[in-house]
């Protein structure tokens, strides 16, 4: 048997790659090998990962704040901790492999593991890699990629072209999806569709971006919307919506069909997480990026123009988004020669066997068959 740690967490992006992984592994190998989650203890991947059935054991990590603070004065001391509750981890687990995909606790797990002389593997979720990522490179067996041009950052020779793993099953829509998908938000086929999207807490800007554009709709507007406001936005944007009843608009606080969404949307408004891109791939749907500026080292900006550059998505800047997006939105609608080049473009970038391609470069590092 062998003994695989796998290290994620912080946000679903870091986490659910992760678990897709786990998934393949076991699915392909069974019990050849066993699997154990490294988190950081308070974050929610505490809670995701056993509630899909994986053991963790979370390490006393914490991020750089940005103004000095008693955390920044004890991050050290924690970081210390952390390494070391590592390699007790890794001794006792008896680890053949650690496999990082980012967050908190990976970058203690990976840095013990290779000082242990235990192989280690990264995946690299973003177009533009990370301070971490780039150290712990130096001694990794493999870096796994979602995107081109990563030799700027890691050694060409132990980059593997994966994907972002991904949870679920995603592809392309058919027009009997795409029946269903209307039916189910309550839309009409007559009038094309945006998918307005930020995220399950939701985003400031997009929900401000319809706020706006509702507001000025006289009449029946020449477009649909599905919105999703988010959790954190969810009783605001309801007292909105009900004070500006508008046709042909779906709202609500969450998505729970989203392959329905996706069917439905002739074209997608979004921010540009790693994989949230990688979804977009996958159902090829025509997309406007709204890259998020809060995010470390610009990385959602830096992932949308990965995919602007080949012509396969469009971009509009956060600072720019409520007054022009859904007006480029309109205009683009309009264009069917260009929506569909937007489509061809993103989905001849997707790749749907991302987890099997990550566990096979485990399998082959530590021997698996």
């Amino acid at each position: 048997m062998k003994r695989i740690i796998v290290s994620g967490g912080g946000t679903g992006g870091h986490i659910y790659p992760a678990v897709a992984v786990a998934e393949a592994l076991k699915r392909r190998f069974g019990d050849e090998v066993e699997l154990l989650f490294v988190g950081a203890e308070g974050k929610m991947e505490m809670e995701k990962v056993p509630a899909l059935g994986y053991k963790i054991v979370g390490l006393p990590t914490a991020g750089l704040q940005r103004r000095l603070t008693l955390s920044n004065l004890l991050l050290p001391f924690k970081v210390a901790k952390s390494i070391a509750k590592a390699k007790r981890v890794i001794r006792e687990f008896k680890a053949d492999i650690v496999v990082g995909f980012g967050g908190y606790a990976s970058a203690p797990v990976l840095w013990a593991a290779q000082r242990m002389g235990i192989p280690t593997l990264i995946q690299e979720q973003n177009s533009y890699a990370g301070v971490t990522n780039k150290i712990l490179s130096r001694r990794a067996r493999k870096i796994c990629v979602a995107y081109e041009g990563m030799e700027r950052f890691f050694s060409a020779e132990r980059i593997v072209m994966t994907g972002n793993p991904l949870r679920g099953s995603f592809s392309a829509a058919t027009g009997e999806a795409r029946a269903e998908g209307l039916a189910y938000y309550g839309l009409s086929d007559e009038r094309p569709v945006v998918l307005v999207v930020g995220g399950s807490l939701g985003t400031r800007t997009l929900n401000e971006m319809m706020k706006r554009w509702v507001a000025k709709q006289k009449g029946t507007p020449k477009i649909q919307v599905i919105w999703q406001t988010g959790k954190f936005y969810e009783r605001e944007m309801q007292e909105f919506f009900a004070a500006h009843p508008i046709e042909g608009v779906w709202q609500g606080a969450f998505i729970n069909r989203m392959d329905l969404a996706y069917a439905a949307a002739d074209l997608v408004i979004s921010r540009s997480g790693a994989c949230t891109v990688s979804e977009l791939c996958l159902v090829g749907c025509a997309t406007m990026f709204v890259p998020s500026p809060n995010v470390a080292e610009d990385h959602q900006t830096k992932n949308a123009m990965a995919l602007v550059e080949k012509s396969a998505a469009e971009i509009v800047r956060d600072a720019e988004a409520v007054e022009k997006a859904m007006t480029r939105a309109e205009e683009l609608l309009a264009d069917k020669a260009r929506l569909e080049s937007l489509r061809e473009n993103i989905a001849a970038l997707g790749i749907d066997d991302s987890a099997d391609r990550v566990a096979a470069q485990i399998a082959e590092i530590i021997g698996l068959k």
